[in-house]
């Protein structure tokens, strides 16, 4: 049986900007995207604390050490700057296999570094 878990959470990161007339996605500094092993393209669900917004959107790499966190296109609208939101990854493995894996939770300070 293959089942559907969390792979990696970045929790409680700020957002820094929110850009509209972008294609579409959600730009994450370089070095919180290592630390939470999420890839470019990747599938993430943003779950923004301030208004409960919960939406899908895709990873695009940011400039490192930047602290960015910008949401893109359509989900721009959906955040303001300023907002904190939870970012989530899911794999899907075998139901044995994934009793014994472990996610990668990263927990940020105020400023999008790792602590």
């Amino acid at each position: 049986m293959i089942i559907e878990l969390l792979k990696s959470k970045i929790h409680k990161v700020t957002v820094t900007e929110a850009n509209i007339n972008y294609t579409g996605s959600i730009t994450i500094d370089e070095t919180l995207m290592e630390a939470a092993h999420f890839i470019e393209n990747e599938k993430v669900q943003v779950l923004n604390l301030n208004n409960g917004e919960r939406f899908d959107t895709y990873v695009i790499k940011g400039k490192k050490d930047s602290g960015i966190i910008c949401l893109n296109g359509p989900a721009a609208r959906k955040v303001i700057v300023g907002d904190l939101v939870i970012i989530i990854s899911y794999c899907q493995m075998d139901f044995e296999e994934a009793k014994n894996f472990k996610p990668w939770l990263l927990f940020p300070d105020k400023n999008n570094k790792i602590k």
